[in-house]
Protein backbone atom coordinates (compact mmCIF):
# COMPACT_ATOMS: atom_id res chain seq x y z
CA UNK A 1 0.00 0.00 0.00
CA UNK A 2 0.79 3.76 -0.52
CA UNK A 3 0.25 6.44 1.67
CA UNK A 4 -0.89 9.13 -0.07
CA UNK A 5 -2.34 11.56 2.55
CA UNK A 6 -1.87 12.52 6.32
CA UNK A 7 -3.68 14.90 8.34
CA UNK A 8 -2.85 15.71 11.73
CA UNK A 9 -5.80 17.23 14.12
CA UNK A 10 -4.77 19.05 17.27
CA UNK A 11 -7.74 18.14 19.60
CA UNK A 12 -9.19 19.73 22.75
CA UNK A 13 -11.37 17.78 24.88
CA UNK A 14 -13.10 18.11 28.31
CA UNK A 15 -12.66 15.44 30.85
CA UNK A 16 -15.95 14.88 32.61
CA UNK A 17 -14.10 15.52 36.01
CA UNK A 18 -10.54 16.13 37.10
CA UNK A 19 -7.47 13.78 36.87
CA UNK A 20 -4.98 13.74 39.94
CA UNK A 21 -1.87 11.88 39.82
CA UNK A 22 1.13 12.18 42.02
CA UNK A 23 2.37 14.47 39.35
CA UNK A 24 -0.45 17.01 38.57
CA UNK A 25 -4.03 17.54 38.20
CA UNK A 26 -5.81 18.27 35.15
CA UNK A 27 -9.36 18.15 33.51
CA UNK A 28 -8.64 19.85 29.94
CA UNK A 29 -6.97 17.03 27.25
CA UNK A 30 -5.24 18.33 24.65
CA UNK A 31 -3.73 15.60 22.03
CA UNK A 32 -3.37 14.97 18.80
CA UNK A 33 -4.89 12.17 16.20
CA UNK A 34 -3.62 11.32 12.47
CA UNK A 35 -5.26 9.69 9.73
CA UNK A 36 -3.01 8.20 6.77
CA UNK A 37 -4.89 7.35 3.87
CA UNK A 38 -3.97 5.25 0.79
CA UNK A 39 -4.29 5.59 -2.90
CA UNK A 40 -7.43 3.22 -2.45
CA UNK A 41 -9.04 5.45 -0.51
CA UNK A 42 -8.69 3.44 2.59
CA UNK A 43 -8.42 5.96 5.73
CA UNK A 44 -6.57 4.54 9.28
CA UNK A 45 -6.35 6.67 12.14
CA UNK A 46 -3.51 6.84 15.49
CA UNK A 47 -3.23 9.07 18.44
CA UNK A 48 -1.23 10.80 20.26
CA UNK A 49 -0.73 10.22 23.99
CA UNK A 50 1.67 12.62 25.20
CA UNK A 51 0.70 14.97 27.56
CA UNK A 52 0.53 19.25 27.07
CA UNK A 53 3.15 19.16 29.74
CA UNK A 54 6.60 16.72 30.33
CA UNK A 55 4.98 15.31 33.49
CA UNK A 56 4.82 11.44 32.49
CA UNK A 57 7.95 11.52 29.77
CA UNK A 58 9.77 14.05 28.28
CA UNK A 59 7.40 13.83 24.74
CA UNK A 60 4.43 16.50 24.75
CA UNK A 61 2.13 17.12 22.01
CA UNK A 62 4.23 19.97 20.65
CA UNK A 63 7.08 18.18 20.05
CA UNK A 64 5.08 15.29 19.12
CA UNK A 65 3.43 17.45 16.48
CA UNK A 66 7.25 18.61 15.61
CA UNK A 67 8.40 14.78 15.09
CA UNK A 68 5.55 13.86 13.30
CA UNK A 69 5.34 16.25 10.55
CA UNK A 70 8.86 16.91 10.19
CA UNK A 71 10.66 13.82 10.17
CA UNK A 72 7.91 11.06 10.43
CA UNK A 73 5.59 12.23 7.71
CA UNK A 74 7.91 12.37 4.87
CA UNK A 75 9.18 9.03 5.64
CA UNK A 76 6.04 6.97 5.15
CA UNK A 77 4.65 9.76 3.08
CA UNK A 78 4.66 8.34 -0.63
CA UNK A 79 6.41 5.37 0.61
CA UNK A 80 5.32 1.79 -0.32
CA UNK A 81 4.49 -0.22 2.93
CA UNK A 82 3.62 -3.95 2.78
CA UNK A 83 3.05 -4.72 6.46
CA UNK A 84 2.92 -2.10 9.30
CA UNK A 85 6.12 -3.70 10.97
CA UNK A 86 8.14 -1.93 8.57
CA UNK A 87 7.37 1.18 9.89
CA UNK A 88 8.70 0.81 13.08
CA UNK A 89 12.22 -0.52 10.97
CA UNK A 90 11.58 3.04 8.79
CA UNK A 91 11.68 5.15 12.20
CA UNK A 92 14.47 3.12 13.13
CA UNK A 93 17.14 5.69 13.01
CA UNK A 94 15.20 8.62 15.04
CA UNK A 95 15.84 8.09 18.89
CA UNK A 96 13.06 8.08 20.95
CA UNK A 97 9.89 10.13 20.64
CA UNK A 98 7.87 7.04 20.65
CA UNK A 99 5.02 8.50 21.09
CA UNK A 100 5.63 10.75 18.18
CA UNK A 101 6.42 7.03 16.33
CA UNK A 102 3.45 5.13 17.88
CA UNK A 103 1.10 7.89 16.41
CA UNK A 104 1.75 7.58 13.08
CA UNK A 105 1.90 3.44 13.07
CA UNK A 106 -1.32 3.06 14.78
CA UNK A 107 -3.00 4.62 11.87
CA UNK A 108 -1.03 2.53 9.53
CA UNK A 109 -1.70 -0.37 11.76
CA UNK A 110 -5.65 0.26 10.86
CA UNK A 111 -5.09 1.56 7.60
CA UNK A 112 -3.54 -2.35 6.76
CA UNK A 113 -6.11 -3.86 8.82
CA UNK A 114 -9.31 -2.07 6.90
CA UNK A 115 -7.43 -2.68 3.48
CA UNK A 116 -7.15 -6.20 4.21
CA UNK A 117 -10.76 -6.67 5.31
CA UNK A 118 -9.50 -8.07 9.09
CA UNK A 119 -10.06 -6.25 12.70
CA UNK A 120 -7.61 -5.20 14.03
CA UNK A 121 -7.40 -7.47 16.62
CA UNK A 122 -7.17 -10.32 13.91
CA UNK A 123 -4.24 -8.50 12.08
CA UNK A 124 -2.05 -8.57 15.52
CA UNK A 125 -2.62 -12.02 16.03
CA UNK A 126 -5.53 -11.55 18.81
CA UNK A 127 -8.16 -14.61 19.66
CA UNK A 128 -10.22 -12.55 22.13
CA UNK A 129 -14.30 -11.84 21.76
CA UNK A 130 -14.25 -10.06 24.94
CA UNK A 131 -11.38 -8.26 27.32
CA UNK A 132 -11.29 -7.51 30.81
CA UNK A 133 -11.07 -4.42 31.98
CA UNK A 134 -10.15 -2.08 35.16
CA UNK A 135 -10.42 1.63 36.45
CA UNK A 136 -7.78 3.50 37.49
CA UNK A 137 -9.08 6.20 40.01
CA UNK A 138 -7.36 8.98 40.70
CA UNK A 139 -5.97 10.74 43.88
CA UNK A 140 -9.04 12.00 46.20
CA UNK A 141 -9.24 14.46 48.43
CA UNK A 142 -9.93 12.11 51.37
CA UNK A 143 -10.51 8.35 52.34
CA UNK A 144 -14.07 9.15 52.55
CA UNK A 145 -14.36 10.41 49.11
CA UNK A 146 -12.43 7.82 47.61
CA UNK A 147 -14.26 5.13 49.09
CA UNK A 148 -17.44 6.06 47.93
CA UNK A 149 -16.08 6.15 44.18
CA UNK A 150 -14.71 3.11 44.25
CA UNK A 151 -17.71 1.39 45.23
CA UNK A 152 -19.42 2.78 42.31
CA UNK A 153 -16.99 0.98 40.03
CA UNK A 154 -17.78 -2.21 42.15
CA UNK A 155 -21.32 -2.14 41.77
CA UNK A 156 -20.68 -1.72 37.67
CA UNK A 157 -18.72 -4.69 37.55
CA UNK A 158 -15.26 -3.06 36.90
CA UNK A 159 -12.88 -6.08 37.57
CA UNK A 160 -9.23 -4.74 39.06
CA UNK A 161 -9.55 -1.43 41.06
CA UNK A 162 -5.87 0.41 40.38
CA UNK A 163 -5.62 3.50 43.08
CA UNK A 164 -2.60 6.53 42.25
CA UNK A 165 -0.88 6.90 45.61
CA UNK A 166 2.05 9.38 46.28
CA UNK A 167 4.08 10.48 49.64
CA UNK A 168 1.36 11.31 52.21
CA UNK A 169 -1.55 9.81 50.71
CA UNK A 170 -0.57 6.12 50.51
CA UNK A 171 -0.59 3.53 53.06
CA UNK A 172 -3.35 5.08 54.99
CA UNK A 173 -5.94 5.42 52.52
CA UNK A 174 -4.87 1.37 51.16
CA UNK A 175 -5.61 0.39 54.39
CA UNK A 176 -9.05 2.17 54.66
CA UNK A 177 -9.75 1.14 50.97
CA UNK A 178 -9.01 -2.73 51.69
CA UNK A 179 -10.97 -2.55 54.96
CA UNK A 180 -14.05 -1.46 52.84
CA UNK A 181 -13.43 -3.88 49.90
CA UNK A 182 -11.62 -7.07 51.33
CA UNK A 183 -12.00 -9.34 47.81
CA UNK A 184 -11.98 -6.27 45.65
CA UNK A 185 -8.67 -6.92 43.07
CA UNK A 186 -6.76 -4.22 44.08
CA UNK A 187 -3.46 -2.38 42.94
CA UNK A 188 -1.42 1.28 43.86
CA UNK A 189 0.10 3.27 40.90
CA UNK A 190 3.02 5.41 42.33
CA UNK A 191 3.82 6.74 39.08
CA UNK A 192 7.65 7.37 40.09
CA UNK A 193 6.78 8.81 43.06
CA UNK A 194 9.08 6.88 45.85
CA UNK A 195 13.15 6.32 46.20
CA UNK A 196 15.02 3.32 47.50
CA UNK A 197 15.04 5.09 50.96
CA UNK A 198 11.07 4.77 51.24
CA UNK A 199 11.51 0.63 51.15
CA UNK A 200 9.89 0.66 54.81
CA UNK A 201 7.07 2.80 53.96
CA UNK A 202 6.24 0.68 50.98
CA UNK A 203 6.67 -2.83 52.87
CA UNK A 204 3.65 -1.79 54.96
CA UNK A 205 1.67 -2.41 51.84
CA UNK A 206 2.52 -5.81 51.64
CA UNK A 207 -0.31 -6.92 53.84
CA UNK A 208 -2.89 -5.39 51.94
CA UNK A 209 -2.87 -8.37 49.16
CA UNK A 210 -2.18 -5.97 46.29
CA UNK A 211 -2.23 -7.37 42.77
CA UNK A 212 1.08 -5.24 42.05
CA UNK A 213 2.60 -1.72 42.59
CA UNK A 214 3.00 0.02 39.85
CA UNK A 215 6.66 2.48 39.06
CA UNK A 216 7.24 3.22 42.69
CA UNK A 217 10.37 4.52 42.08
CA UNK A 218 12.23 6.56 39.71
CA UNK A 219 10.81 6.74 36.03
CA UNK A 220 14.13 5.60 34.26
CA UNK A 221 14.83 3.00 36.71
CA UNK A 222 15.59 -0.50 36.84
CA UNK A 223 18.65 -1.09 39.32
CA UNK A 224 17.00 0.27 42.43
CA UNK A 225 13.54 -1.48 41.81
CA UNK A 226 15.87 -4.83 41.77
CA UNK A 227 16.37 -4.55 45.15
CA UNK A 228 13.34 -3.05 46.16
CA UNK A 229 11.67 -5.79 44.82
CA UNK A 230 13.61 -8.34 46.56
CA UNK A 231 12.79 -6.49 50.06
CA UNK A 232 8.92 -6.92 48.76
CA UNK A 233 6.22 -9.23 48.56
CA UNK A 234 3.92 -7.70 46.56
CA UNK A 235 5.10 -7.55 42.80
CA UNK A 236 6.55 -4.22 41.22
CA UNK A 237 4.78 -3.78 37.88
CA UNK A 238 7.11 -1.52 35.58
CA UNK A 239 5.66 1.26 33.76
CA UNK A 240 7.66 4.51 33.14
CA UNK A 241 10.81 2.46 33.18
CA UNK A 242 10.15 0.29 29.68
CA UNK A 243 10.47 2.08 26.52
CA UNK A 244 11.40 -1.25 24.46
CA UNK A 245 11.85 -4.96 24.36
CA UNK A 246 15.32 -4.33 25.02
CA UNK A 247 14.78 -2.56 28.54
CA UNK A 248 12.06 -5.49 28.73
CA UNK A 249 14.10 -8.19 29.05
CA UNK A 250 16.80 -6.41 31.34
CA UNK A 251 14.36 -5.62 33.65
CA UNK A 252 12.88 -9.15 33.85
CA UNK A 253 16.96 -10.55 34.38
CA UNK A 254 17.53 -8.06 36.91
CA UNK A 255 14.47 -9.30 39.14
CA UNK A 256 13.18 -5.46 38.42
CA UNK A 257 9.69 -6.57 37.79
CA UNK A 258 6.72 -9.28 37.79
CA UNK A 259 4.69 -7.91 35.63
CA UNK A 260 5.07 -5.37 33.08
CA UNK A 261 2.40 -2.48 31.52
CA UNK A 262 2.68 -2.37 28.02
CA UNK A 263 1.63 1.17 26.58
CA UNK A 264 1.53 1.09 22.80
CA UNK A 265 2.21 4.94 22.99
CA UNK A 266 5.17 4.47 25.56
CA UNK A 267 7.62 1.75 23.77
CA UNK A 268 7.10 3.18 20.45
CA UNK A 269 3.73 1.41 18.84
CA UNK A 270 2.01 -1.83 18.18
CA UNK A 271 4.60 -3.88 16.64
CA UNK A 272 7.25 -3.22 19.63
CA UNK A 273 4.18 -3.84 22.07
CA UNK A 274 3.45 -7.36 20.62
CA UNK A 275 7.78 -7.89 20.76
CA UNK A 276 7.54 -7.10 24.57
CA UNK A 277 4.21 -9.40 24.83
CA UNK A 278 5.64 -11.87 23.18
CA UNK A 279 9.11 -12.24 24.93
CA UNK A 280 7.23 -11.85 28.26
CA UNK A 281 4.41 -14.53 27.78
CA UNK A 282 7.74 -17.08 26.82
CA UNK A 283 9.53 -16.11 30.52
CA UNK A 284 6.28 -16.19 32.12
CA UNK A 285 5.84 -12.18 33.02
CA UNK A 286 2.08 -11.34 33.34
CA UNK A 287 1.22 -8.02 31.04
CA UNK A 288 -2.08 -5.76 31.20
CA UNK A 289 -2.40 -2.77 29.10
CA UNK A 290 -2.24 0.89 30.54
CA UNK A 291 -4.05 3.77 29.77
CA UNK A 292 -3.29 6.93 28.83
CA UNK A 293 -6.82 9.06 29.39
CA UNK A 294 -7.17 8.48 25.17
CA UNK A 295 -10.21 9.12 23.57
CA UNK A 296 -11.83 6.21 21.48
CA UNK A 297 -9.38 6.09 18.54
CA UNK A 298 -6.28 5.07 21.08
CA UNK A 299 -9.12 3.02 23.39
CA UNK A 300 -9.57 0.95 20.39
CA UNK A 301 -6.22 0.15 19.67
CA UNK A 302 -5.94 -1.02 23.47
CA UNK A 303 -8.81 -3.16 23.12
CA UNK A 304 -7.42 -4.86 19.91
CA UNK A 305 -4.11 -5.34 21.70
CA UNK A 306 -5.44 -6.81 24.68
CA UNK A 307 -6.69 -9.40 22.44
CA UNK A 308 -3.28 -11.62 22.39
CA UNK A 309 -3.25 -14.27 25.13
CA UNK A 310 -0.60 -12.68 27.34
CA UNK A 311 -2.90 -10.31 28.84
CA UNK A 312 -4.05 -11.68 32.03
CA UNK A 313 -4.51 -9.06 34.22
CA UNK A 314 -7.26 -6.47 33.20
CA UNK A 315 -5.90 -3.29 31.92
CA UNK A 316 -7.15 0.44 32.10
CA UNK A 317 -9.69 0.92 28.77
CA UNK A 318 -12.58 2.14 30.41
CA UNK A 319 -15.74 3.11 28.77
CA UNK A 320 -15.94 6.32 26.89
CA UNK A 321 -18.30 7.63 29.37
CA UNK A 322 -15.82 7.36 32.03
CA UNK A 323 -14.43 10.09 30.89
CA UNK A 324 -16.05 12.26 28.16
CA UNK A 325 -19.74 13.11 27.79
CA UNK A 326 -18.75 12.49 24.14
CA UNK A 327 -16.38 10.44 22.60
CA UNK A 328 -15.12 10.60 18.88
CA UNK A 329 -15.84 7.29 18.15
CA UNK A 330 -19.45 5.69 17.15
CA UNK A 331 -20.88 3.67 18.97
CA UNK A 332 -18.43 5.11 21.98
CA UNK A 333 -16.65 2.34 23.66
CA UNK A 334 -19.16 0.44 26.50
CA UNK A 335 -17.99 -1.68 29.42
CA UNK A 336 -20.83 -4.09 30.68
CA UNK A 337 -20.31 -5.89 33.90
CA UNK A 338 -16.25 -5.25 34.03
CA UNK A 339 -15.88 -6.65 29.77
CA UNK A 340 -15.64 -4.99 26.93
CA UNK A 341 -16.78 -6.69 23.51
CA UNK A 342 -13.97 -6.60 20.72
CA UNK A 343 -15.70 -5.08 17.56
CA UNK A 344 -16.03 -6.93 14.66
CA UNK A 345 -15.86 -4.19 12.00
CA UNK A 346 -12.80 -3.91 9.93
CA UNK A 347 -9.76 -1.69 11.46
CA UNK A 348 -10.03 -0.62 15.14
CA UNK A 349 -13.65 -1.46 15.00
CA UNK A 350 -15.68 1.94 15.54
CA UNK A 351 -16.80 4.58 12.92
CA UNK A 352 -15.77 8.36 13.52
CA UNK A 353 -17.53 10.53 14.63
CA UNK A 354 -17.25 13.39 12.68
CA UNK A 355 -19.63 15.96 13.79
CA UNK A 356 -17.51 15.53 17.66
CA UNK A 357 -14.11 15.57 16.02
CA UNK A 358 -14.69 18.59 13.95
CA UNK A 359 -16.31 20.51 17.12
CA UNK A 360 -13.20 19.18 18.96
CA UNK A 361 -10.64 20.13 16.51
CA UNK A 362 -8.36 23.09 17.14
CA UNK A 363 -6.37 22.68 13.98
CA UNK A 364 -5.45 20.47 10.90
CA UNK A 365 -2.80 19.64 9.17
CA UNK A 366 -2.59 18.22 5.77
CA UNK A 367 0.13 16.55 3.83
CA UNK A 368 -0.13 15.01 0.28
CA UNK A 369 2.36 12.62 -1.00
CA UNK A 370 3.39 14.71 -4.67
CA UNK A 371 4.01 12.52 -8.13
CA UNK A 372 8.42 13.04 -6.37
CA UNK A 373 6.82 11.14 -3.04
CA UNK A 374 7.84 15.05 -1.30
CA UNK A 375 5.16 16.11 1.61
CA UNK A 376 3.96 19.24 2.06
CA UNK A 377 1.82 21.01 4.38
CA UNK A 378 -0.98 22.95 4.00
Amino acid sequence: MKITEIRIRKMKMMMKKPFSTSFGTFQEKDFLLLEAKDELGNSGWGESVAFHSPWYSEETLETNLHIIKDFLVPIVLGNEISHPDQVSELFGHLRKNNMAKSTVEGAIWDLYAKRNKMTLAEALGGARKRIEVGISIGIHENADELIETVAGFVEEGYKRIKVKIKPGYDVDVMQKLRAAFPDVPMMADANSAYRLKDTELLQKLDGLNLTMIEQPLASDDIIDHATLQANLQTPICLDESIHSLEDTRKAVELGSTKIINIKIGRVGGLTEAKKIHDYCAEKGIPVWCGGMLESGIGRAHNIALTTLPNFTLPGDTAGSSRYWEEDVISPEVVVEDGYITVPDAYGIGYAINKQAMDRFTVEELVFQAQPSTAATGQ
